[in-house]
């Protein structure tokens, strides 16, 4: 076990920050939800699987323990977790206190606000005791896909007055703040894939961007080429003055490129002018990187580890070459993403370590024998880089 960061971390300031999505939506039916969510469509069956990897669950207490039924590995019982176990989100947030990682933007989905908030914000309240206790930050981030054109930022406003009200979020001593502001961010306006993430109206986006910069130090989860306007950003020329309004620009990079040598011609054709653009609007830039991409059981039709890991190598080259290309803080995709293949929080290292039913991926896909905390490790050396606190070196910093 790594013990690197054990003291608390500054939430006061994203200045050289790495975070980390944590998405915090798994249930299974011993928490009290009574249901599988987002491990699987229904009880988990080889048919029914919508996760790509299988957790490293042998740390697990008993209580936190979810059984499989009809699956086994090596003969024995096969286990998942729940987000709704306090005990299971203290471990992951223990995790990154050991591994030295700075904190997460708590995904909280529009669709799901008013589930959420019946249940009586389980997982939320969960990440709240954890930060506190492992001295990590966290801020919100809301996810917008799916949301009604003439509802969503409403419901935006009246869950962020909610949090802070209600639940005192923002006065949380882990909440993270820059120039005395909370962080809350917004993911996903921008996104031209039609009405799933509105508005389509760059005024609509204005007002609610204006609405939240007055409380909050306003972070966008934009499209990949918001400095351009092009491909997956909306063209209309409005958008512009849009994406400058934002105080943080974080632009979705996942999956826009796929190769070593995508990732450094990503960083010479989008980072470098990305950087330049935002300093010019007086913003700050936290690009995304991520480990690798797979989601063949979520999606049928997908090739199974279409973007490989490489051992490490691909999440290092994205990191060093954002660091290198002027930016000061970073978001990992994302701790805990194991639906589509991205996640860095603890996964069996071989394919023997997961259920023998179904397709699972494992970190020995690229021929490699690594140790399952080997991402959380590489995300700890990220995050030092982007720190100061060790020089920057195109070579994978791990064995």
């Amino acid at each position: 076990m790594t013990v690197a960061c054990l003291h608390a971390v500054d939430p006061a300031t994203l200045d050289g920050k790495v975070l980390i999505g944590y998405q915090g939506w798994f249930t299974c039916p011993e928490d009290g939800s009574n249901r599988w969510t987002h491990w699987s469509g229904g009880v988990p069956t080889p048919a029914s699987l919508s996760i790509e990897m299988y957790p490293d669950v042998s740390e697990l207490e008993p209580g936190e323990r979810c059984i499989i039924p009809e699956m086994t590995i090596g003969g024995k019982p096969a286990y998942l977790f729940s987000s709704r176990n306090a005990k299971t989100v203290s471990r992951h947030f223990r995790w990154m206190r050991e591994y030295g990682l700075d904190g997460v933007l708590v995904q909280r989905f529009v669709g799901s606000i008013r589930n959420a908030r019946a249940g009586g914000d389980v997982v939320l309240k969960n990440v709240m005791a954890a930060a506190k206790e492992s001295g990590r930050t966290f801020a919100i981030e809301y996810d917008i896909s799916g949301g009604k054109p003439d509802t969503f930022a409403q419901q935006l406003k009246d869950d962020w007055t909610y949090l802070v009200d209600e639940l005192k979020i923002t006065g949380h001593p882990m909440y993270q703040r820059h120039n005395g502001k909370p962080v809350m961010s917004v993911w996903g306006m921008g996104l031209s894939d039609g009405e799933n993430h509105p508005p389509a109206n760059a005024k609509e986006a204005l007002d609610l961007i204006t609405w939240f910069k007055a409380k909050t130090t306003y972070m966008g989860g934009t499209p990949s080429r918001w400095g351009t306007l092009t491909r997956d950003s909306r063209t209309d020329p409005e958008w512009a003055n849009v994406y400058a309004a934002m105080d943080v620009i974080q632009p979705w990079n996942v999956g826009r490129y796929g190769t070593m040598e995508g990732v450094d011609n990503w960083k010479d054709d989008i980072i470098v002018p990305d950087v330049k653009l935002a300093a010019k609007n007086g913003q700050m830039y936290m690009p995304v990187v991520f480990p690798g991409f797979s989601w063949s059981n979520l999606k049928r039709s997908a090739k199974p580890n279409q973007i490989p890991r490489l051992r490490g190598e691909f999440l290092w080259r994205q990191a060093y070459n954002a660091k290198m290309a002027g930016a000061k803080m970073l978001k990992i995709a994302m701790f805990d993403e194991v639906d589509e293949g991205t996640a860095i929080f603890k996964v069996v290292s071989k394919r023997s370590q997961a259920p023998e039913q179904g397709f699972w991926l494992a970190l020995d896909a690229d021929g490699a024998d690594l140790p399952s905390d080997h991402y959380l490790k590489l995300a700890g050396e990220i995050t030092k880089m982007f720190h100061g606190e060790t020089k920057p070196s195109a070579k994978l910093p791990l064995r």
